[in-house]
This record gives C-alpha cells, sequence and structure tokens, in this order.
C-alpha cells in the first residue's frame, strides 16, 4: 500500500470519529461536498459587507479615511481581546503561551501606534473640523473594546480615578467601582454627579457589559494571571520584558501617540 493511500485512510478514519462522536454520517457530509461552491477570497472575508460600511455623514473626501481608520481600530481592538481572552480562559496557562500571548498584543498595539500618522497627517485639518462638528457628543472615548482590553489587563483598583483610589476598595460593588473609573473624569462633574451626553449614551450603549466585565476580571486578569504563576515562572527574566514591553506598549506608546494627534 502506497503512502498517500496510507495518508487518505487515516483522514478517513478521523473523519469516521470526528462526524460519528456528533451522531452525522461521514457519506452524508462528503456528498454535500460535491454540491458546495469553491471557497473565494471575497467570499471568505466578506469583502463586500465589509466595504459596504463607510457611510459618510459630510461631503469631506478626507472623512472616509478617519471612518476607515477607526473601523481598521476596532478590529485590531478585537484582535486583542481574542488573545487576552485566550490567557484568561486558560486554567493552567503555560509560561510559553503567555509570553506569546502578550507579545502579540503588544505587537498588536505597536501597529495601531504607528499607524496614527496616517490618519493626522493624512486629513485636512480644515476638512477634520467641518466633518468633526458633525460627529458631536460622538468620541473615540467611546470605545467598548478598548475599555474591555484594559478590564482584563489589570486589577480594578489600578483604573480607579485618583481621587477616589483611597476611599473605595476592591470589596466595593462592582457599580461604585465602574462609577470611580479614571476614564468617568472625561464625562462627569465628581462634584454634581452631572454625566455629559457622551458618557450618558456611552453607559445606555454598553453599562451592562462593563458592569460584568469588570464582575469577571475583579476574578482574572492578565496581572492576576502573572500573580498566580510558580515563583520560578514570575522570576523569567524573558516573560519580565515582555510584561515591560506590553505595559509601555499600552500605556505609554497609544497614549502618547493619542497627545501628538491632538496636538496637531
Amino acid at each position: 500500500m502506497s503512502q498517500d493511500k496510507v495518508g487518505i485512510d487515516n483522514v478517513i478514519n478521523q473523519l469516521n470519529n470526528k462526524f460519528e462522536s456528533v451522531n452525522q454520517s461521514t457519506e452524508d457530509r462528503l456528498l454535500g461536498l460535491l454540491h458546495s461552491a469553491p471557497i473565494t477570497y471575497w467570499d471568505y472575508i466578506n469583502l463586500d459587507a465589509i466595504l459596504g460600511l463607510q457611510v459618510q455623514r459630510t461631503e469631506s473626501k478626507d472623512e472616509m479615511v478617519f471612518i476607515i481608520y477607526h473601523q481598521i481600530n476596532e478590529l485590531i481592538f478585537k484582535m486583542i481581546l481574542w488573545e487576552t481572552s485566550q490567557i484568561l480562559d486558560d486554567s493552567s496557562i503555560k509560561v510559553d503561551v503567555f509570553k506569546d500571548k502578550l507579545q502579540r498584543v503588544t505587537r498588536y498595539f505597536e501597529m495601531l501606534t504607528n499607524s496614527f500618522d496616517i490618519m493626522y497627517k493624512g486629513m485636512s485639518t480644515e476638512q477634520y473640523k467641518n466633518f468633526r462638528y458633525t460627529l458631536i457628543p460622538a468620541s473615540g472615548f467611546q470605545s467598548f473594546q478598548f475599555r474591555l482590553i484594559e478590564f482584563a489587563s489589570t486589577d480594578i483598583l489600578n483604573l480607579i480615578d485618583k481621587r477616589c483610589v483611597n476611599s473605595i476598595s476592591e470589596d466595593a460593588s462592582n457599580e461604585d467601582l465602574y462609577e470611580n473609573l479614571y476614564w468617568q473624569a472625561a464625562g462627569k462633574d465628581f462634584k454634581t454627579g452631572v454625566k455629559s451626553q457622551l458618557l450618558f449614551n456611552f453607559e445606555k450603549k454598553y453599562k451592562k457589559q462593563f458592569i460584568e466585565a469588570i464582575s469577571k476580571c475583579k476574578e482574572k486578569n492578565i496581572y492576576k494571571v502573572y500573580n498566580s504563576l510558580n515563583d520560578s515562572d514570575k522570576k523569567d527574566l524573558e516573560l519580565i520584558k515582555v510584561l515591560k514591553e506590553f505595559d509601555y506598549a499600552i500605556n505609554i506608546s497609544w497614549v502618547k501617540a493619542h497627545f501628538n494627534a491632538a496636538e496637531y
């Protein structure tokens, strides 16, 4: 019997085992292949749907750059959450896997940071000002996915507004923790408790999911995963380096790029 035949027989046996485990027939599945259309690049990535998602609010040509750039950001955020979820869902993660996932996230953030020139040097300032007024009160501040990345990365107390950090503990209710997050300061008067329309709209859409994310990440986040490692793994110099790069990419480079863009 040829090597190729042995290989095919092995594949068929694996298919039989796979489909029998879910009470399906291998023969029926193979018959289905006779009638299925061949896959194409554009169908596989739903290209037509992706290209139909850019809808301008003005006639400013550079608004298209702004829309596409932010849609790309959100897709990269989705990739980041995909990687972090694999860290948090692994109950016995190996150090090499931990490092690999963190390095991926760092590369994604470095890509986002390095891409800022595309937006703020790729748009006319005059056109930006014109179409930006039509977006009020919307803001990139309202990136739900970025807030989830923050929750997944560290203990919730590290995200509390510095004015409140001494008066609130991790034992506080999820609602209280949420109300004292550092980014609440961007849309709330802490003296009166009055929230801006920007923050009001954001909460109306996502607050329930934020509370759920806070509850989940209080129990497990990247910082806690590191602390759960044995002492030997914690002292792994490469892991420490990877964690520092991860921290720098999110909390320094990414933030600095935003400041530079605002200044421009």
